[in-house]
């Protein structure tokens, strides 16, 4: 089945979805959205090398998602901020929805999410959120 066109014309492959939303998270997590985060926090959250994380990065630039200097800290572009904050919501919306309305166990959820997450239409994630908070269950 082939991928569903979730980001129109820039869209992603599934890795480079997952670097950019760590990305987007870590910088959440450390409020670092002014001084950018260490590529050394990606590797560690996503649980790969360092030189993966610079491969991604690579990739990432030139799409246009990062920048970084040499060496230096990675901050997100307007549309990489933007992406990055997308799938992680969708990530969220799905885990909420197995956990709380299928009663999937949180760790099962937390990795079936990160798997759905790239695969739904813009149309039908939007369609899942307004059921989501329709029923009380919504992911801001």
């Amino acid at each position: 089945m082939p991928k569903t066109d979730t980001h129109g014309p820039n869209s992603l492959s599934m890795a480079s979805e997952d670097y950019l939303e760590s990305i987007y998270r870590i910088m959440v997590e450390q409020d670092a959205f002014d001084g950018g985060i260490r590529s050394v926090d990606v590797a560690e959250q996503l649980g790969v090398s360092k030189a993966s994380v610079n491969k991604a990065l690579a990739t990432l630039k030139e799409r246009g998602m990062v920048e970084q200097t040499r060496y230096g800290r990675v901050t997100l572009t307007g549309s990489g901020r933007e992406y990055g904050k997308d799938v992680w919501h969708r990530h969220r919306t799905l885990r909420l929805f197995l956990i709380k309305e299928l009663g999937v166990d949180e760790e099962t959820a937390d990795a079936e999410a990160c798997l759905m997450e790239h695969d739904l239409s813009a149309d039908t994630m939007r369609r899942w959120c307004e059921y989501l908070e329709r029923h009380g269950a919504a992911i801001d």
